[in-house]
């Protein structure tokens, strides 16, 4: 009886880049292998959202032969991975652990389905269109950056703020919002990420409110006082856990591996200490 040998790193690649072309990432992105034999067996793989020490120190008790991370662990350039820097001391310790480290970044944000999808989908949108369409070699097929989508009934932005509270990843971020408290929402945006940059593009979408993370001070003031749409503004790595799992159930279909998904709160904000307010109309 022949016994079938195990996907190889080289496998598990092949894979992820099926679904999600480096091609597709923007030009500033470091996308691919980091580190790894391609002719590695890989019987588990972790799916994290950062490459940090603490899932590092996850995917060895896991026992994964693989880390699949959404951010890079080299997105700027460095001239040294001695064990005395940082990033050096990652890197030592997934090699001698025999760990590889595959990064899927903005070439999973614009796919179809993507990042956003999987963020749109905890808050029950349908009717989904791309925020920002793709462009170059990445256009076509309803991809790109961020979702637009409808909500199953009108809500109001407290309730909305508060069932996204609910359906995102817990963290001591939380959900802010602004706006009026009692604003009508039924269209909704999302980014998973950062998606400061995309402001403008949920004003021309005419959305009634939009969630994303990492907004700024004055570009949010200056777009609420434009009329622009409600803002709820979530912990970065809360919007972009869910596509994990549609990650995981992709490379346990194809490849008939294990896979275990990262629930680590890998967000750098570890204490909220709300201010005393009055209760908000609903």
């Amino acid at each position: 009886m022949t016994v079938a040998q195990p996907p190889t790193v080289t496998d598990v690649v092949a894979a992820i880049e099926e679904r999600y072309p480096p091609a597709w990432a923007e030009d500033w992105d470091r996308v691919g292998l980091v580190l790894g034999e391609p002719e590695a067996s890989v019987r588990r793989v972790l799916c994290v959202v950062d490459c940090v020490p603490e899932t590092v120190d996850e995917a060895v008790a896991v026992g994964a032969d693989m880390i699949v991370a959404h951010h890079p662990l080299l997105l700027r350039g460095v001239s040294s991975v001695a064990p005395t820097t940082y990033k050096g001391r990652l890197i030592h310790r997934l090699i001698r652990a025999g760990i590889a480290l595959y990064t899927a970044h903005t070439n999973a944000d614009v796919a179809n389905p993507g990042v956003s999808d999987a963020l749109a989908a905890r808050l029950g949108l349908v009717e989904l269109r791309p925020l920002r369409p793709a462009a170059g070699v990445a256009a076509g097929e309803g991809r790109g950056t961020g979702r637009v989508g409808r909500l199953p009934q009108t809500t109001t932005l407290t309730l909305l703020a508060e069932f996204a509270a609910s359906a995102l990843p817990a963290t001591a971020w939380g959900v802010r919002a602004a706006g009026a408290p009692g604003r009508k929402i039924t269209t909704v945006a999302v980014c998973g990420g950062a998606g400061d940059s995309f402001l403008a593009d949920a004003v021309a979408a005419g959305v009634d409110a939009y969630l994303t993370a990492d907004l700024r001070h004055h570009p949010a003031s200056e777009y609420l006082a434009e009329g622009g749409p409600a803002l709820l503004d979530a912990a970065h790595w809360a919007t972009e856990r869910p596509w994990l799992d549609d990650l995981a159930t992709q490379l346990r279909d194809a490849l008939g591996i294990d896979t275990v998904v990262s629930d680590l709160d890998t967000d750098p904000w570890t204490l909220h200490a709300p201010s005393q307010t009055e209760e908000l109309p609903r």
